[in-house]
């Protein structure tokens, strides 16, 4: 069995987090504006976002700018969640999903608690909606590598003046579209480190409940389990895993050209420089440290909620 690469954990604390207390509020910027999704593949963790003056975008905080189109919309991505992949493209490779059910109900919840109605797609683009311009908000600390804005997203009245920052606690976050998705266990917690502890820790609580409950991917999550890969469509068509963990399989697998030994998967992650922190350890380290391969076998040593990841 390999469990990774052997590399040395660094131990310290996570970034942005203050384990003594438990009422840290997260500052965050606030942007009131419009939720739009025809024409586009909203998923069940990715929506467009136009604010009410698209000038605030170069508000939101970070090094990456947040990239939009010609009428002041951006691709937003729900901070803390992972639903199931309805249409993923890795660089250079062709576009893959995982068990379309649960993936598809989760984009339906999202839309549908957002208010959009009567939405008829053509595969996965949006062709019709009754009213493509859902009123809401969003909070956000930055953007990701890929220029997508990583949010809090909420509907109707936003907390705060538009373009000023919020401090965000538990009760706000309850409010939001990403609390709804873990509690009801349509996406899977993928936690980063701008997530404050107190934010975290309520969000991990709910994800503990979903699976207990067996509600959504839980139902048959086989993550920890383990998922035996014959081929390619182990993946799309029938294993419950955490989409990160799928997104990397899939990229491997792309790259050997179907093939589907396992062989090499931990080497290939160790590659990706993809950097965790464990949370009960404290411990730094890589992604592939936390993966087990038995053969063709594959699973996490830990829950999902035990992770949060650097953004690159």
């Amino acid at each position: 069995m390999s469990t990774g690469t052997g590399r040395p954990a660094a131990r310290g604390s996570l970034p942005g987090f203050r384990s003594g207390r438990q009422d840290v509020r997260m500052p965050l910027l606030c942007l009131a504006g419009t939720f739009h999704v025809l024409g586009a593949a909203p998923d069940g963790d990715s929506i467009r976002f136009r604010p009410d003056d698209p000038a605030d975008w170069a508000k939101v905080p970070g090094p990456n700018a947040v990239r939009r189109n010609a009428s002041g919309a951006a691709q937003l991505r729900l901070d803390a969640v992972d639903a199931l992949e309805t249409h993923y493209t890795p660089p250079g490779g062709s576009t893959e999903h995982q068990p379309l059910e649960l993936a598809h109900a989760a984009a339906a919840d999202l839309l549908e608690w957002l208010g959009f109605r009567d939405v008829e797609r053509d595969g996965e683009t949006v062709t019709s909606v009754q009213a493509d311009d859902r009123r809401g908000f969003i909070l956000t600390g930055g953007a990701d590598l890929y220029g997508r804005c990583v949010a809090l997203v909420g509907r109707a009245d936003a907390p705060a003046t538009s373009g000023e920052h919020v401090f965000v606690d538990v009760p706000l976050l309850r409010e939001t579209a990403n609390h709804r998705l873990i509690t009801s266990g349509l996406a899977f917690p993928t936690f980063y480190t701008q997530l404050y502890l107190d934010l975290r820790n309520d969000l991990t609580e709910q994800a503990q409940a979903a699976r207990g409950a067996r509600a959504g991917v839980f139902a048959d999550d086989r993550t920890q389990s383990g998922v035996t890969v014959e081929s390619l469509a182990t993946l799309t068509d029938s294993a419950v895993i955490l989409p990160k963990l799928f997104r990397r399989l899939v990229e491997y697998l792309q790259l050997n050209d179907g093939d589907p030994s396992l062989a090499a998967f931990n080497e290939f992650l160790a590659q990706q420089a993809d950097l965790v922190w464990i949370v009960p350890t404290g411990e730094k380290t890589g992604f592939d440290t936390v993966v087990a391969v038995d053969g063709q076998t594959v699973k996490l040593t830990r829950p999902p909620e035990e992770l949060v990841f650097e953004e690159k």
